[in-house]
């Protein structure tokens, strides 16, 4: 099945990592994101009703790129994956560079049309 795929899959869990913004320790990894919310896996369930100070670290060419934002949790339930938990998130008031990543996600994993050859 694999031979057939020609788009390559890629691993998110790799690169966008999410962290306390205050200790920065890491606390899982996007499972989805959106310009007002986001879904994060983690290991350990979320308590629902908190508000949390979440940072993401952007992998750039220059090192990385911080966002720190606040988000307060919606939901948790268990993943289908044992010891995992997904957890939404509201964003109250996102950063720029947070709406631009979500954007530029979007657009990575998407289908565009090739141009016409002329």
């Amino acid at each position: 099945m694999n031979a057939n795929r020609h788009i390559e899959r890629h691993q998110l869990p790799y690169y966008l990592n999410v962290f306390n913004a205050f200790t920065d320790k890491p606390i899982g990894h996007l499972g989805n994101v959106s310009a007002d919310g986001m879904m994060l896996i983690s290991q350990l369930p979320v308590l629902v009703g908190g508000c949390f100070e979440l940072r993401l670290k952007i992998p750039g060419c220059d090192g990385f790129r911080y966002i720190d934002f606040t988000a307060t949790c919606l939901w948790c339930q268990e993943d289908v994956t044992p010891g995992s938990f997904d957890s939404g998130f509201a964003l109250e008031a996102p950063p720029g560079d947070y709406l631009e990543m979500v954007e530029a996600l979007r657009y990575y994993f998407s289908f565009h049309p090739l141009a016409a050859s002329v």
